[in-house]
């Protein structure tokens, strides 16, 4: 008697786009982690209607580059011919890859990039926004919100240093609507703006001076590490001493932070990921708390925001990929994704919600970096539009 011959269903390839090496190598630290955790849970296949799918998942380094993410971006669709492209890890990433994803008809799927760089960045209009690329991630009225409540926690003379870059995050935190000026003069904050600085600039003589003679008690930006570093260096051997110091991106990692040693005490941040945030992973089971204890005992590194930003992607990929009802059609998974709506440990995922069409937005909390046995440690200070996220901290001035 003749068997039925089953033909193997084939492989499903997902595109992985991320900062690997250069100056935002640091969000990329997670990766090997996380994509060992799919590879394993995932065993050899997905189930999609029945039919066990191998899954190949493709990594390709963006080198910290928007032309380079561009082009690699460009090799998954067209050498690689990947069913679906995730991205991760600023502006410079997430937006020239979805960029080439939306031009070629090849579903994608995007997070840590604040939403208005992300979908004003990319010319994304509000009354259509885009087909085959969705995002998650907070906003800038989110972070102003955050950075606000930071502030009005610690006695200052409310005048405010802005550190802002000519990049894309840079000029939309700085964008006098809907960036951080016209929210900072409402809330009765004056702003010193000394304008927009080259990333990896070696002297910031020029910022602290301005911030010294305006009496600035508050500094604020958006920095990439490296940056961060030399202004805070440069501002001590000048006799700078804010009293409120808040910079995303250079301050969301627990390395850079170490790397200051005594200087990193005090610093505030906003938090998109904690250990201690309340959600699970839809894939795994694991709470913020479990994904952070795996992290460490497996890497001997402290966890990172990243981590969750990153296992909260392949939560949606696959999730995006089992309800696909056609896999051989990128029409299909687009119409999986679109319809998405998942409980991740990054927070709820669901692109009909807004602001604007694709875009779901993701929790956000306040910081402080507080030296506990000689090592920085990320305590959540304040969560006035977050209340679901406990607090493990009271904000403090620096000292």
């Amino acid at each position: 008697l003749a068997l039925p011959a089953f033909a193997a269903a084939r492989p499903l390839k997902v595109g992985f786009v991320t900062p690997q090496t250069g100056p935002l190598a640091i969000f990329g630290e997670p990766d090997a982690f996380v994509l060992d955790q799919f590879r394993r849970a995932l065993g050899d296949w997905l189930d999609i209607g029945g039919t066990r799918h191998p899954v190949d998942f493709i990594v390709k380094d963006s080198q910290s580059s928007s032309n380079r993410a561009s082009a690699v971006a460009q090799e998954l669709i067209y050498n690689d011919e990947v069913d679906l492209i995730l991205a991760s890890s600023t502006p410079d990433t997430t937006n020239p890859v979805a960029d080439q994803a939306e031009l070629n008809g090849v579903p994608c799927i995007t997070n840590d990039t604040p939403w208005q760089p992300h979908f004003f960045g990319r010319q994304g209009d509000p009354a259509t926004g885009f087909e085959y690329t969705r995002h998650f991630f907070w906003g800038l009225e989110d972070v102003v919100e955050v950075f606000l409540s930071l502030w009005d926690a610690t006695p200052t003379n409310r005048i405010v240093g802005a550190m802002w870059p000519n990049d894309p995050d840079g000029n939309g935190w700085s964008n006098p609507e809907l960036g951080f000026p016209k929210a900072m003069a409402a809330a009765g904050y004056t702003l010193v703006d000394p304008g927009r600085y080259q990333n990896m600039s070696d002297d910031f003589s020029a910022q602290i001076s301005a911030f010294k003679e305006a009496g600035v008690e508050i500094v604020s930006g958006v920095m990439i590490p490296p940056d961060f570093t030399t202004f805070w260096t440069q501002a001590a051997q000048q006799g700078f001493n804010p009293k409120v110091v808040n910079v995303a991106k250079a301050s969301e990692f627990p390395q850079a932070m170490a790397a200051l040693g005594e200087r990193a005490h005090g610093l505030s941040v906003e938090v998109w990921w904690h250990k201690y945030f309340p959600y699970a992973s839809s894939f795994t089971g694991q709470t913020c708390e479990d994904l952070a204890d795996a992290y460490e005992a497996a890497t001997g590194q402290p966890w990172t925001m990243p981590l969750g930003a990153k296992h909260s992607l392949f939560e949606v990929a696959m999730d995006v990929l089992g309800r696909t009802q056609d896999i051989d059609d990128p029409e299909s998974i687009a119409e999986a994704l679109r319809a998405t709506s998942l409980d991740t440990v990054f927070g709820k995922v669901d692109f009909n919600t807004g602001p604007v069409p694709g875009i779901s937005k993701t929790p956000l909390a306040g910081g402080q970096w507080q030296m506990t046995d000689g090592k920085p440690v990320l305590e959540i200070v304040t969560n006035s539009h977050t209340p679901e996220i406990p607090t493990t901290g009271k904000m403090i001035p620096i000292s």
